[in-house]
């Protein structure tokens, strides 16, 4: 007989149907899971030349306690602002933070066989993100205030509207929260994203948390008793401990109602059983010390809920600081909560950090992708550099061993691979969440046939190396089959300006045309797939044509994210916070090509064609645009929008004494024809001042 219980916890099961993520030494999750399953630590080591090639302070870096290493997220300042309607001003303004999370969310809905601007209604996003120097230099700058307006400035680098970017830019009409509890902010958001969907706020939902507190190299202060390690290595649990190493990193999965997933035929990767969030109030002796009790209360309400005991779990990814305080009160916390486990060293245990460090606001949404990826591949991975396990965490009589090497991860004999991942915010909130493998899916249904390939991308760079990984990944090892590989392309991908195709009869034969495609040279159609060269045609004029759906969505490699380097704008050298009136890079006000307005800046150019020069200037700085062919677009479709039109508004009032109605904007004008328009408004005011001066004269 079926026990009710557990039958209305798995009705409440979240399906985990698509991730993405960048972390220290590991551009995707492919990387990722080679560095995890290796035991790789990527925390990067500095040089002084490479600390002051960035910036660095140079008596600070020069000074006794000084750390050179951090976990760094190489390419950090690279973004595809057209991609997602970003002028090249407002791109250079955005966050890096925003950037990397409006990217990766993409990425986490095609990794779903999803199209990133076709996603399921009622998508909902719950992500969270860190303070960041370029957004304290941002905020406090006034002559980028001065170039695109103040509230401008704040919405495109405020934490606040990381989640509200993403809807915007995606498209996506579910509920836009911005999650903030310190450490633990991606695990919580992931929690709260399960919640969502639960009660039915939304049906897809995307969960994570980013952190980049800055581009570029920069290493720490190491405080006797502080929580930073003093030689640049992060050991969770071990005797050599000595505190925790800062990095940078982002990660987004995409979760649907277990139930939904599978009646859509989506790609379940795992399966979050339940999850609880706590806080430890008053009961810790300060207020950034963790607690013991709420930290087990949080574990076993999570397990409770997933209808479980945590004795069912073989492994434990922890929050894992290597802090004296922390990894005590998380070790004695775990034990009590898994206690009932079957005998002593029965569970893994392991924390991401030593590979990567703590990546503060999305530090827990590592440690998932990591539990997801070891649950797919059945092997636990070692946690880096592991050594003896420190004698005071007491973990030789717990349920607990540190896992050292990679172990294969056998199935129950009762039940499903199942892990638990715990995450812990200065403040005091504990969250845990329950993760198990995904049920096996269906196999391929229909016969092999030939089939057509669609791609598409921003750029032919970006097609080139699409279609290399795609040719590696149908080359891989259970590589999913030709049928789910054009369907997912065809429903499962945003349709883009470049594009091509490939026919091909099996794997193999498209996995040669796609590798030719890679390398730049034609692909021929074989002459017996005229049907599929009509197809390919149709994609290429942009023609829509019926499609069936013969397929199933699957996870295939993501979009190639490159773009050009934006930056980030830096506080002063040896301030904690203050103006900065330099560019992106530091590499002055024009490093965009636009010189910012300021308090110094020069009256306008005198005389009509002055005047027109000047209005041209401003709404090219303003838009971010290269030149005057530029000029021939329409303000909409050179990234403006109500906020900057305000902005413009005001500057012509204020610098040019001009008053246009904001609805000047919203017209189907080239933004040539808006100069000369403004211009006209100018001379307009001129005549009238000149006629009414004529009859206060007689």
């Amino acid at each position: 007989m079926t026990d009710p219980a557990a039958s209305e916890a798995l009705d409440s099961a979240i399906a985990v149907i698509g991730m993405s993520g960048r972390f220290p030494g590991a551009p995707d999750l492919d990387a990722y899971w080679h560095n995890l399953l290796g035991g790789t630590t990527s925390i990067s080591d500095f040089t002084e030349e490479e600390l002051l090639a960035d910036g660095a302070d140079p008596d600070e870096i020069r000074g006794r306690d000084y750390v050179p290493a951090k976990g760094v997220l190489a390419g950090a300042d690279r973004f595809e602002a057209a991609l997602f309607g970003f002028n090249r001003t407002e791109a250079a303004a955005l966050d890096p933070q925003h950037r990397l999370l409006l990217q990766t969310a993409w990425s986490a809905l095609e990794d779903a066989g999803h199209d990133p601007l076709g996603a399921p209604r009622r998508t909902g996003v719950y992500v969270g993100g860190g303070v960041t120097e370029h957004m304290l230099a941002a905020q406090t700058d006034p002559r980028l205030a001065a170039q695109i307006g103040a509230l401008q400035v704040r919405i495109l680098t405020d934490r606040e509207f990381l989640a509200p970017w993403i809807s915007y830019r995606l498209g996506l009409d579910g509920p836009s929260l911005t999650v903030q509890t310190a450490c633990s902010t991606s695990l919580t958001a992931i929690h709260l994203a399960c919640q969502a969907l639960l009660l039915g706020d939304c049906d897809t939902a995307l969960a994570g948390g980013v952190a980049v507190d800055t581009v570029h190299r920069r290493g720490y202060v190491h405080y006797q008793g502080g929580i930073f390690s003093a030689d640049g290595r992060c050991r969770p649990f071990d005797e050599a401990s000595g505190g925790t190493v800062p990095g940078n990193g982002v990660g987004v999965v995409v979760l649907r109602r277990l139930a939904d997933a599978l009646a859509d035929g989506d790609p379940v990767r795992a399966v979050i059983r339940g999850s609880a969030v706590t806080n430890d109030g008053a009961a810790r002796v300060g207020f950034t010390a963790p607690g013991v009790d709420q930290q087990t209360a949080a574990i076993v309400e999570a397990w409770t809920t997933a209808g479980l005991d945590p004795a069912d779990a073989q492994y434990l990814e922890a929050h894992g600081t290597a802090t004296e305080l922390g990894d005590r009160i998380e070790a004695t916390a775990a034990t009590a909560a898994f206690k009932g486990a079957l005998g002593t060293g029965s569970i893994g245990l392991g924390s991401v950090k030593a590979n990567i460090g703590h990546l503060d606001a999305a530090a827990g949404v590592a440690g998932v992708v990591k539990t997801v990826l070891m649950l797919e591949h059945a092997v636990i991975a070692p946690t880096a550099g592991a050594g003896r396990p420190h004698p005071g965490l007491g973990l030789d009589d717990s349920p607990f061993h540190v896992v050292t090497e990679a172990e294969p991860w056998p199935e129950p004999e009762y039940g499903r691979r199942r892990a638990g991942v715990s995450s812990v915010g200065i403040g005091g909130t504990n969250v845990h969440v329950v993760l198990e493998e995904a049920p096996v899916r269906p196999a391929e249904s229909g016969s092999p046939g030939p089939e057509v390939l669609l791609l598409s991308a921003h750029t032919e760079d970006a097609l080139k190396a699409l279609a290399g990984r795609l040719a590696t990944a149908l080359r891989a090892p259970g590589a999913p089959s030709l049928a789910d590989t054009a369907h997912t392309l065809r429903f499962g991908r945003t349709p883009l300006a470049v594009r091509a195709y490939v026919a091909a009869a099996d794997r193999e034969e498209a996995a040669t045309g796609l590798a030719e495609l890679a390398a730049g040279r034609t692909v021929p159609v074989p002459a017996a797939a005229d049907d599929l060269r009509a197809i390919g045609e149709a994609w290429l004029r942009d023609e829509r044509l019926p499609w069936p759906r013969r397929g199933r969505r699957v996870s295939l490699p993501t979009y190639p994210f490159g773009g050009e380097s934006y930056g980030q704008l830096r506080l002063p050298t040896g301030s904690a916070r203050g103006p900065q009136s330099q560019g992106p890079d530091s590499q002055g006000p024009d490093s965009q090509g636009l010189e910012s307005p300021g308090p110094d800046s020069p009256a306008p150019e005198a005389g009509a064609a002055g005047l027109d020069a000047s209005v041209r200037a401003l709404l090219a700085e303003t838009l971010g645009l290269d030149g005057a062919g530029d000029l021939g677009m329409t303000y909409f479709a050179a990234g403006g929008d109500s906020l900057a039109a305000v902005h413009l508004v005001g500057c012509l009032r204020d610098d040019f004494g001009i008053d246009v109605p904001l609805t000047l904007f919203l017209e189907e004008l080239t933004l040539d024809e808006l100069a000369r328009r403004i211009v006209e408004a100018r001379e307009g005011d001129d005549a009238l001042d000149a006629l009414l001066s004529e009859f206060e004269g007689a």
